[in-house]
């Protein structure tokens, strides 16, 4: 069993940056691919972005590509989301997630284990 810490979020301008981080509480993450959910008010949870546990596979939903990027570091402790060209639209809770499977998927219930969630608000 893990427990995810995450960190980061705020408040941006539409067309700023942000980052988000997810770290275990103890040990590593390397036993997980890892993914971002994100869920915004009366919406659904939805899916963001996801990696594989060697790292040398990403995934990410059309409403993100080519704006963020998921990373994870050599010693996978700590898994990234950097938000860039942010828009009111991205303004949600977001979630990092983990899943005990070399390979990411990129619905939720495929994922053991949750993050508490971090906000991110858009808004100029």
């Amino acid at each position: 069993q893990v427990h995810l810490i995450e960190s980061g979020g705020g408040l941006a301008q539409p067309g700023g940056s942000l980052r988000d981080s997810c770290a275990a509480s103890e040990g590593t993450l390397s036993r997980y691919s890892m993914a971002w959910f994100r869920q915004a008010p009366g919406k659904e949870r939805e899916f963001v972005a996801a990696i594989v546990r060697s790292g040398e596979r990403t995934y990410y939903s059309d409403s993100v590509k080519g704006r963020f990027t998921i990373s994870r570091d050599n010693a996978k402790t700590t898994v990234y989301l950097q938000l860039s060209s942010l828009k009111p639209e991205d303004t949600a809770v977001y979630y990092c997630a983990a899943r005990a499977n070399f390979w990411a998927v990129v619905v939720a219930s495929g994922y053991d284990y949750w993050g508490q969630g971090t906000q991110v608000t858009v808004s100029s």
